[in-house]
């Protein structure tokens, strides 16, 4: 597509379209903070556009300059508030990306569409790069919601989604954790505050309901995109033994996390299956380099992970926080 000063650009795999944009550097040693301001004119032009970009081959030296490079864009770095999976913070605003298995997969999802509250940006870095898997695939949001079956798509836009999460007792980060406080009032205060219904249980472990939207439409381009966490959150989502398991132990009511229809009834695994081709076809995969930065446009474009071997670090940085009943 072109080359600037140290740096070209052009589709990464352009057999799939223009997702992700790759901006390459061309000379060695070329810090990634020192072409900021070339790089931002960069991001303002094409990340709306094509939903997400991958810097390679900068030099880049830790968490501390991966936190200026995010921070630089204008929006101060999010906390991760309401979180759903197990994270260490690394530096302000700087986290581990999901501490899960090696041997786990996590499906496509933009981040934390389970909520009413997200950010609109999110960065990757790629600290240490597995020695085989490790991929963060990712897949156009438009395209998922164009390709979903139609009679799917209109019945979750009419019924909305329910997820409930039942916080800790050993089977899911703590509400301690979630919530960045030991203190119920302040938990109380933020469900009270983002639509959130919860009560606390006889074990004093905490139960929280939400009912979300399953498309959104991006506040900038106009695009509608498909941005829910239903495959993800709905128990169908576990291995058949794990999903047993978890039964024998525990009522569906007291599931560590779960999604219905926005009125309270199942949702089918059949539809949860049809969701989840959907994702598959359209996900767009490559590896990992040691000290790649991906950054993209979190309602534009869903990540995942792919299971790994070896040592793997990858840490994320979020901002621009967007509400779903901002007016």
């Amino acid at each position: 597509m072109g080359v600037a000063v140290g740096f070209a650009v052009r589709p990464l795999l352009p057999a799939r379209g223009r997702l992700p944009l790759l901006v390459e550097a061309t000379e060695p040693n070329t810090s990634l903070l020192a072409v900021f301001d070339e790089l931002n004119e960069l991001v303002d032009e094409h990340l709306l556009r094509d939903g997400g970009i991958l810097f390679r081959g900068f030099q880049l030296d830790g968490a501390e300059q991966f936190r200026q490079f995010a921070a630089g864009f204008g929006h101060p770095l999010l906390n991760y508030e309401f979180g759903s999976t197990p994270r260490t913070n690394v530096t302000q605003g700087v986290y581990t990306s999901t501490e899960y298995p090696a041997h786990q997969s996590i499906p496509l999802h933009n981040e934390q569409a389970y909520s009413r509250d997200w950010p609109m940006k999110i960065w990757f870095y790629s600290m240490i790069a597995a020695t085989s898997g490790g991929e963060t695939p990712i897949a156009d949001s438009r395209e998922v919601y164009r390709r979903m079956p139609v009679a799917i798509r209109e019945r979750f836009v009419n019924k909305g989604l329910m997820y409930v999460r039942n916080f800790g007792n050993g089977l899911d980060v703590a509400w301690e954790q979630v919530f960045n406080t030991e203190d119920r009032d302040v938990a109380e205060a933020y469900c009270k505050a983002h639509g959130i219904i919860c009560e606390w249980k006889d074990d004093g472990e905490l139960r929280t309901r939400q009912t979300c939207q399953a498309v959104a439409r991006h506040p900038v381009t106009g695009d509608w995109v498909w941005f829910n966490q239903a495959h993800l959150f709905h128990i169908s989502n576990l291995q058949p033994e794990v999903r047993e398991t978890l039964l024998d132990i525990v009522d569906e009511e007291d599931l560590p996390r779960n999604v219905y229809y926005g009125d309270g009834s199942p949702i089918e695994d059949e539809v949860l299956n049809e969701i989840r081709a959907v994702l598959d076809d359209c996900a767009i995969s490559f590896p990992w380099q040691e000290g790649d930065v991906l950054m993209l446009d979190n309602m534009l474009s869903a990540h995942a992970r792919a299971p790994f071997e070896g040592k793997r670090k990858v840490i994320v940085a979020m901002a621009e926080g967007h509400s779903q009943d901002a007016r």
